[in-house]
């Protein structure tokens, strides 16, 4: 089992932004339905973000009211929460005021309900000295009211340089079979050097990996059709590499979700990648029952997926220009 500052982590986490960042968010009561069931399937490393929903509805005022109703909950969570955003403008601000403004309101917005067990900043502020950032949110982890620090969408020499200056527990990153990109371009190995377990956000592809998704018309946040990779353009070829998922999770006997999110484990077996973590989101009962299934993936077939993994280019960025990434 993962470790995660000391805390052991189910093999599969769970991923709350779907459940308040969209059009229209899930009803608590909904909601609170989907966390138990995560939670009484060993999904107990949970992600959140200070920005995942507006102010009067986010992951935290959810999580706030999640643990009021269920306060013998707090200590079977592990909770990652990213902040460390100007949430005007959502860009990185790491400056020792804007991470103790952003930590603040987590603290107020949990209400004491729940310990930040791992905070971490959404992007690296490349305008901040890295160690201003870290000794800010240092200061709460002194005081007992943040427990580690973690890192989000950064790029090995990030990595390299941060282990420096802070213990780094956990670093937050896309990968899914339809993002493949952090096993080749060195974080993954830069967190392997470190032993650092990577959390694995987006493990489905922003819901394509579950085979449900058809058309631009069926993804579940109008948010992605700003996104290069959904384009019409492109979106049919990029649906080319889901056929190939189905037909694959149907000679395991599983869903395409289960394979999807199965081959995130498997593939930390491989030489120069660290304990993975993958954290699907869901927003009902039975979606979190199927994400939470584990299918053992063999090496063969680790190696039959990759095969057909090089046969396929999926075209688009993962982001629009207006977002950072490998920070």
């Amino acid at each position: 089992m993962t470790v995660i500052n000391g805390q052991e982590i189910g093999p599969i986490g769970y991923g709350l932004m779907g459940l308040t960042w969209r059009p229209e968010p899930t009803p608590y009561e909904k909601a609170f339905e989907a966390m138990r069931e995560a939670l009484a399937n060993g999904m107990n490393f949970w992600n959140a973000a200070e920005f995942y929903g507006p102010p009067e509805n986010n992951s935290l005022t959810l999580l706030e009211a999640y643990f009021a109703k269920y306060p013998e909950d707090a200590d079977k969570v592990v909770l990652n929460v990213k902040g460390g955003l100007d949430l005007k403008t959502l860009h990185a601000d790491g400056t020792r005021a804007g991470i103790r403004r952003s930590i603040d309101n987590c603290i107020r917005l949990l209400k004491g309900r729940k310990k930040i067990d791992v905070f971490e900043c959404a992007r690296r502020d490349q305008n901040v000295d890295m160690s201003e950032t870290f000794a800010a949110i240092q200061e709460y982890i002194d005081q007992g009211l943040v427990g580690g620090i973690g890192l989000s969408e950064v790029r090995p020499d990030t990595i390299h340089a941060a282990v420096k200056i802070t213990k780094v527990v956990c670093v937050e990153l896309e990968l899914s079979l339809w993002t493949t990109d952090i096993l080749a371009n060195g974080v993954a190995a830069a967190c392997a050097q470190y032993s650092i377990p990577i959390v694995a956000f987006s493990p489905l592809g922003s819901g394509m990996l579950t085979g449900k998704i058809k058309s631009p018309a069926d993804l579940p946040n109008p948010m992605l059709l700003t996104y290069p990779r959904f384009q019409p353009s492109v979106f049919h070829i990029n649906l080319e590499l889901v056929k190939q998922v189905e037909a694959l999770a149907a000679t395991k006997g599983c869903t395409p979700a289960q394979l999807a999110i199965n081959w995130t484990r498997a593939i930390a077996r491989r030489a120069g990648v660290p304990s993975i973590i993958p954290i699907p989101g869901a927003t009902t009962v039975d979606r979190v029952k199927e994400n939470a299934r584990l299918v053992d993936i063999t090496d063969a077939e680790l190696d039959e997926i990759e095969q057909t993994l090089s046969k396929f280019e999926i075209k688009g960025e993962r982001y629009p220009d207006y977002i950072a990434t490998n920070t």
